[in-house]
């Protein structure tokens, strides 16, 4: 928590537990140590080596799902501590979020998801949780991370009905018509914050961006006139920085403005109360109209410009190849990747692709596919 006063609808400690009782950590607090075993697991490491938009090997400076992360739980923290709010429970979600995530970004969510038709789908949330919940191995006593229930929640932004049936406690909320902590909240807006403006750095940095198209966004727009009417003579590349920079403030001001105004209406006393009535933490009506300009924006010029088209129509092959080849012979897998007793094999073979790095996945096709890989 910060050394301001915690407010009484944030989340103090664990309320529900973890999946398997432990003692409770010596010197830092439960939501500190989920942090650190996130930290820890290999799932991160990994995140270095997935992509957002650009593949992994098409420049060192885009961000990566590591670094995207990192940038969330850091928006999220200081929103977390003006709300007075426990700013390591929203660091925990910020950094787990996307442990479940595909290589090749959405691209390799949509063709996995397509390959999974049959056996439950894939979706990239619900992967995050088994991760943490199952598929890490590091520990004697547990399967995954043990983390807390409401790190665990926070992490699990979306779910189906059908689907929310079969996690228990966790899923609950879907079927009842409950809101997950203002932490989780925060975590989950803290993402399209940092995803949104630095998309657009990156897509400016690669070129498939310019400043003359995004002037047209009232939100970009306001905020480069601003940079340039204050530093005539500045570098574009700086222009650029010092715009997405103050976009980031001005989109985390209004949050909080009209996040405390939402509290200060519902005027909630527990955790309890938050979750019984409709999302609290939320931009501005003004403001979710500015940035769902900017979101339409980057997914018409950017995420479906002719050059990411063409990336994403190779990761999705990638993909598709790997799952047929693997669902067609299970003996090209790797021996620790082997089908478990009580894993279909279809699902074994997704954990494995969706655990890939891009470059992993580049270089796992190139064995398997090409003759002077032999």
């Amino acid at each position: 928590m910060n050394d301001r006063v915690p407010a009484s609808y944030a989340v103090q400690t664990s309320e529900r537990g973890r999946l398997v009782e432990e003692p409770a950590p010596t010197g830092r607090g439960e939501f500190q140590r989920d942090r650190d075993r996130i930290i820890h697991s290999a799932a991160f490491r990994r995140l270095e080596y997935k992509t957002q938009v650009f593949v992994n090997h098409e420049g060192d400076l885009f961000r990566t799902r590591l670094t995207h992360s990192i940038e969330v739980a850091q928006i999220g923290r200081s929103i977390a501590r003006y709300l007075r709010l426990n700013e390591d429970l929203v660091e925990a979600i910020s950094l787990a979020h996307d442990l479940g995530h595909t290589p090749f970004g959405h691209a390799g969510q949509e063709a996995l998801n397509e390959c999974m038709k049959d056996h439950g789908g894939f979706e990239h949330n619900l992967q995050s949780l088994r991760v943490v919940d199952v598929l890490e191995e590091r520990y004697a006593a547990f399967d995954g991370l043990n983390l807390c229930f409401e790190t665990r929640e926070g992490i699990l932004k979306h779910c189906s009905r059908a689907h929310a049936v079969k996690l228990g406690d966790v899923g609950a909320r879907f079927l009842e018509d409950r809101r997950p902590s203002l932490e989780a909240q925060i975590a989950n807006l803290a993402d399209e914050i940092a995803y949104n403006n630095h998309d657009v750095d990156d897509g400016l940095r690669s070129g498939l961006l310019t400043l003359e198209q995004l002037a047209e966004v009232k939100l970009f727009a306001k905020h480069l006139e601003q940079v340039r009417a204050a530093h005539p003579d500045l570098a574009e590349r700086r222009v650029v920085h010092e715009t997405v920079r103050r976009m980031i403030n001005t989109l985390i001001t209004d949050l909080i403005g009209q996040s405390e105004s939402n509290i200060r209406l519902a005027h909630p006393e527990s955790v309890a109360d938050v979750r019984a009535v409709p999302p609290l933490v939320a931009f501005s009506p003004e403001m979710k109209a500015a940035n769902g300009e900017l979101k339409s924006f980057l997914h018409t010029h950017l995420y479906r410009h002719y050059r990411v088209m063409r990336m994403s129509a190779k990761a999705r092959r990638v993909i598709r190849d790997l799952f047929a080849a693997f669902t067609d012979d299970p003996r090209l897998l790797p021996p620790t990747s082997r089908v478990q007793a009580d894993t279909e094999l279809a699902r074994s073979v997704a954990d494995y692709i969706a655990g890939m790095t891009d470059r992993y996945a580049i270089r796992e096709h190139r064995r398997i596919f090409a003759i002077d890989e032999i």
